[in-house]
């Protein structure tokens, strides 16, 4: 008989041998398979309903071409999943020192689009890069909300002690989102402007700030976020007609009013994809922004409750990376874009529903935009790679949560002591 002494050869049973353990997939796997799912589905149901509320705008228009904005999607969604598959072969890692860079980058794009001749103006706001090819005119906050996770995450990964003190936050790391914020807040963009603050606030809570700390930073937001009201006529209709659309119904109330008609009119189950009326000129921004309410009109309630719950999902399956990375700035990326995509989506669901004031933050991944669309789907590309980079060290699937954040180092008190008292079994019955 062959091999070593009492050692009982295995034998091999379909190209592996039987009785041995099989080999666990790479952590993260899952969550990169669900994640890849969700979002694919979320993109070609955005396709679907961006062309059914846009046909007619778009054919009645200008344009009289029906297909004018279906055609613009699906080259913002190829160029977006292109560039989300790279980013999920990207070793996030990487952009640990590309952060300054492209922070000092967003900013001085946030600064190009306040001048005159270069940034271009839309109902009041300049909010965009007015020298697109082929009609694409880029928004540099869509830019500046990535540079902001990317720039907060390296910060506070690198160096843990500034988040004990007010004082050692404030320069390296409140500096920066607080110039971004600035900059779009004069644009004017009140959502964009309070989204960033809501994935930097959502960041340091992760990082382990104390809440106290926050305080100081929140009264100062909240003052600059009312002065900027004050100043700006645009952002105080907005305001007033929050608190009594009906009473500016012919004027600045008439969107969110018939955003609800709309809503209300789908009932249940909706009267059918196509056979929406809202889109006829009746609900304006109604492919961006207001496209949630076209969602409501054609699926109903059902259809709203549908899409309520893939961004539920998201949230949970990119939470999850977060708190499986055992790496600290993985952690904090990962945190910081699912904060971004469900806190957009949340902000336009509240606004479409009439619970928050009109911000013009649209609906990710399915709201018409090209600048918005390809950056989402970045982002999502750099989760995607935090999840099966063996660099964020996501635990095997089985792991529990608690061996992820504390790096196994239960595991391994436990596994000396375990090992301990088998050593004394050992000598006692020797």
């Amino acid at each position: 008989m062959s091999g070593k002494p009492g050692k009982r050869p295995g034998r091999k049973f379909g190209g592996r041998i039987r009785g041995a353990r099989p080999a666990h997939r790479p952590g993260g796997t899952t969550e990169y398979f669900v994640l890849t799912v969700l979002t694919m589905v979320l993109l070609a149901f955005g396709v679907v309903m961006v062309f059914s509320a846009s046909w007619a705008s778009s054919y009645l228009g200008e344009t009289h071409d029906s297909l004018y904005y279906l055609k613009r999607e699906l080259v913002f969604a190829a160029a977006g999943l292109a560039l989300m598959f790279i980013m999920a072969r990207f070793d996030y890692t990487r952009l640990r020192k590309l952060a300054p860079l492209l922070m000092a980058a967003s900013l001085l794009l946030l600064v190009l689009v306040l001048v005159p001749g270069i940034g271009h103006k839309i109902n009041g706001a300049r909010r965009w890069i007015g020298v697109g090819m082929g009609g694409f005119q880029p928004q540099p906050a869509e830019l500046a909300k990535l540079a902001v996770i990317l720039y907060v995450a390296a910060v506070m990964s690198a160096r843990r002690l500034l988040l004990k003190s007010l004082s050692g936050m404030a320069l390296p790391l409140l500096v920066m989102p607080a110039l971004a914020c600035g900059l779009v807040l004069v644009e004017p963009d009140l959502g964009t402007a309070l989204t960033i603050c809501i994935i930097f606030a959502s960041m340091l809570i992760i990082g382990g700030v104390r809440l106290r700390l926050l305080a100081l930073p929140a009264l100062g937001g909240a003052l600059v976020t009312g002065l900027s009201v004050l100043v700006s006529p645009h952002q105080a209709s907005r305001i007033t007609t929050f608190l009594d659309p009906w009473k500016h119904a012919q004027g600045s109330g008439y969107q969110i009013i018939q955003s609800l008609v709309g809503l209300a009119s789908g009932g249940l189950l909706g009267v059918g994809i196509g056979n929406g009326v809202q889109k006829f000129d009746w609900l304006p921004e109604n492919h961006t922004d207001m496209i949630l309410s076209i969602i409501g009109e054609e699926l109903g309630l059902i259809g709203v409750l549908a899409v309520l719950l893939c961004f539920a999902v998201l949230a949970f399956i990119g939470y999850r990376i977060a708190l499986k990375c055992r790496d600290p700035f993985g952690k904090y990326v990962a945190a910081g874009i699912t904060t971004l995509i469900v806190g957009q989506a949340a902000v336009n669901f509240c606004a479409v529903t009439g619970m928050l004031p009109l911000t013009g933050v649209p609906l990710p991944i399915i709201s018409y935009g090209g600048s918005s669309l390809v950056v989402i789907l970045a982002n999502i590309g750099i989760l995607l790679n935090i999840a099966i980079n063996p660099r964020s060290r996501i635990a095997a699937p089985g792991t529990r949560n608690f061996k992820a954040i504390e790096g196994g180092n239960r595991s391994r008190r436990n596994g000396r002591a375990s090992g301990a008292r088998a050593g004394s079994r050992r000598r006692a019955h020797g």
